[in-house]
Formats: structure tokens, C-alpha cells, sequence
């Protein structure tokens, strides 16, 4: 059972994500907050495995939340959940350890998706965000690509497939089946490239993988 924290201060919208996420029998809501502050508090004493935040709140954030919990519940997975998609909260949400970043506006259905992603090992950003910044990458190019190229080349080459992996949103166990591992052997390669990347988490990790050629693009 994947054990959801919800946070918006707009009790209406809490009361829908909550049934929506209801409808999965895998998913339970353990509690909801109307602000960050109360978010990192609830946390705290529930240890949720995912906690749904919403960008803007009273009090504190929803990313100043996200990185309130980095620092007070590690193991947690943070989902950005916002009407906006400006680029500066998507870069300010994966700078705070979010694991993803999901529009308000999307299909419930993205909305279970994304928990089981997260609550996985995965990482998850809307498809309409993960399209913009496919599209920012391919403007970038060719000296984007070389500097991510040069940042990877640090791998070796089992950590470079696992990367592009991660950079298609797999989890670890998918990772782990595709290239006939252990999951626990995957865990140590992905800290491990977290570390030699200087990146905070998978989500980063993925956008690099775009940005150095790793992932194939539609």
C-alpha cells in the first residue's frame, strides 16, 4: 500500500485528489494539510512514502515545503502539484529534491500514475513539461549536448545504461529486469550516478540523460 500525504490549502481540490487516488486500491490517503508548514509536520509523524504538495500555499510553500522535507524526511518522495508550468517553478521544484512535477490541470489518471512512479523509485514529470524541456533541448544543441556528453562520460559504461533507463522513467525493478540485475544492485548504481553527476535525484539524473543523447526522442 503506497501511503500518500495530500497538501493544498484548497480544502475543494484536497477532497477530489483524495477520491481520485481513493479509486486505486494501492493507495491510501493518510493525511491531508492546508499548508507546507503542516505538511512537513504531518510527515513527520506519518512517514508517508509519497507527499503530494501543492506549489503555492499560505505559511510556507509547497517548495520551500519540498525542501523542508529533504532535510526532515529524506525518504519521502515530494510530487509537485500545480496550475502553473512556468519553467522557474519546475527548476526551483527539482533544485528542492522533488521526485516530480504534475499539472493540476492533467488527467486523473496521471495523477495515480505519477504516485506509483515516485512511490517506485521512478521519476515523474508531466508529459506537457517533459515536452517543453525535450523541445528546450534540442534548441540547446550542439553545445548542450557536449557539455552533458562530457558531465556522463564520467560513468562507466553499465552506469551509462542504467542512466539512459532512468532517463526513460523506469523504476528500479523495471531497470533491474531489463539488464538482468538484482534491484538492489540497481539502487547502488543509481546512488552512485547521483553522486558522480552532481545531481540531487532521479529527476535531474533523467533531464541529463535527455540533454547527453542517452534517451530517444518521439
Amino acid at each position: 500500500m503506497i501511503r500518500v500525504l495530500l497538501a493544498d490549502d484548497d480544502a475543494m481540490l484536497r477532497v477530489g485528489v483524495a477520491a481520485i487516488l481513493g479509486s486505486d486500491a494501492g493507495i491510501e490517503v493518510v493525511a491531508e494539510a492546508g499548508d507546507g508548514t503542516e505538511a512537513v509536520e504531518l510527515a513527520r509523524r506519518h512517514r508517508p512514502d509519497v507527499v503530494l504538495l501543492d506549489v503555492r500555499m499560505p505559511v510556507m510553500d509547497g517548495l520551500e515545503a519540498a525542501a523542508e522535507l529533504r532535510r526532515a524526511v529524506p525518504e519521502v518522495a515530494v510530487v509537485v502539484l500545480t496550475t502553473f508550468d512556468e519553467d522557474d517553478y519546475v527548476a526551483r521544484a527539482l533544485d528542492e529534491g522533488a521526485a516530480g512535477f504534475l499539472l493540476k490541470a492533467a488527467d486523473p489518471r496521471e495523477l495515480i500514475i505519477a504516485v506509483h512512479a515516485v512511490a517506485g523509485g521512478a521519476a515523474y514529470l508531466s508529459p506537457r513539461i517533459a515536452h517543453r524541456m525535450i523541445t528546450g533541448f534540442r534548441g540547446g544543441r550542439p553545445a548542450r549536448r557536449r557539455a552533458a556528453g562530457d558531465r556522463v562520460s564520467v560513468l562507466t559504461p553499465r552506469e551509462t545504461e542504467v542512466l539512459g533507463l532512468v532517463g526513460q522513467g523506469l523504476a528500479n525493478q523495471a531497470v533491474a529486469d531489463r539488464l538482468h540485475l538484482s534491484e538492489g544492485t540497481v539502487k547502488a548504481h543509481v546512488s552512485t550516478i547521483l553522486s558522480r553527476l552532481g545531481v540531487r535525484n532521479r529527476v535531474q539524473a533523467a533531464i541529463l540523460a535527455y540533454e547527453a543523447g542517452l534517451v530517444e526522442e518521439a
